[in-house]
């Protein structure tokens, strides 16, 4: 039996298992690329996305398909493109052919799936919030039936709250990130002030000229500044 003709006793079944399996405590991308594994076992695609929107873009996180030039780096606006369209106006699309032809289509050259006929795209939702888009896509015309339809949109609804959890976590390790830099940066130009003789801009300039000169990231220059600077007190006690 194919799964696009399983009974609905069998959807819940499936439904419950997403839910249970997304709610795990895993990283953001393992969540989507269950999301991406559950998609496409109730639709037999071709292709499959999920974007996460990050202020007023949406990233792609997601691919079923390997994409390693572009996941993590190809944006749209929302309301660019069907994808945009989707998180603009919080509901699904459906194109069974021609999908290119469509008024709202946007090609990206980068994916070759911007040439297939079929494009199914749903909102993933939490709390009344668009956090993502779905994105299902097949190489020749495909009509989608409403119980795909349905079951997609259902996915989007039991992740929502997830996949923004997961966004904010990662963010924040973000900003905890940059706010350890910002204290080593600091740190390595007071040391460059005191021994060299510099105001606070002449040292940060010279802790940028280091990071050209020798390919390295600010954050690694003020690192071995601080450890040559631990390195002689440890000398001298």
């Amino acid at each position: 039996m194919s799964t696009n003709s399983l009974p609905n006793d069998l959807d819940i079944d499936f439904l419950h298992d997403i839910s249970s399996r997304i709610a795990a405590d895993d990283p953001l991308h393992q969540d989507l690329e269950r999301i991406i594994e559950f998609a496409s076992a109730v639709v037999q695609c071709d292709s499959c996305f999920v974007y996460v929107r990050e202020g007023d873009d949406l990233v792609l996180r997601a691919s079923k398909n390997p994409h390693g030039e572009v996941v993590d780096r190809l944006k749209l606006r929302v309301g660019q493109g069907i994808t945009g369209w989707v998180a603009e106006h919080r509901e699904p699309v459906v194109v069974a052919q021609n999908a290119s032809q469509d008024a709202r289509f946007k090609a990206f050259h980068e994916l070759p799936e911007d040439n297939y006929e079929a494009f199914l795209s749903v909102p993933i939702l939490s709390r009344g919030r668009v956090v993502g888009v779905i994105n299902l896509q097949h190489r020749e015309p495909h009509s989608y039936t409403r119980r795909q339809v349905r079951l997609i949109s259902m996915i989007g609804f039991l992740v929502g709250g997830e996949i923004e959890m997961a966004r904010l976590e990662v963010e924040n390790s973000q900003l905890q990130h940059q706010l350890e830099t910002r204290k080593l940066l600091e740190r390595a130009k007071g040391i460059l002030q005191r021994d060299l003789g510099l105001d606070e801009e002449q040292a940060y300039l010279t802790l940028q000229r280091q990071a050209r000169q020798k390919r390295k990231t600010l954050k690694e220059i003020a690192e071995a500044v601080v450890l040559g600077e631990e390195i002689r007190r440890s000398g001298t006690n």
